[in-house]
């Protein structure tokens, strides 16, 4: 039986939180950004939880099982 392997590409755009919530990053963060205010840039910055109509999917993709 062959071995499941771990979505790489969706590996280092989500990060599993010690409770085992995920996070991703906001997108239009990186282009464009000299048109942007200060404000706009910090707010783009931060991570944010996936959505919980996306947790199963995202999850499933990580090979992750229910935590």
């Amino acid at each position: 039986m062959p071995k499941i392997r771990t979505n790489k590409t969706a590996a280092k755009r989500f990060k599993v939180t010690g409770s085992g919530k995920l996070r991703r990053r906001k997108a239009r963060a990186t282009h464009l950004r000299r048109r942007k205010s200060k404000r706009a840039k910090r707010e783009l910055a931060s991570d944010v939880p996936v959505s919980d109509a996306d947790q199963k999917r995202i999850r499933r993709i990580l090979q992750l099982g229910k935590r």
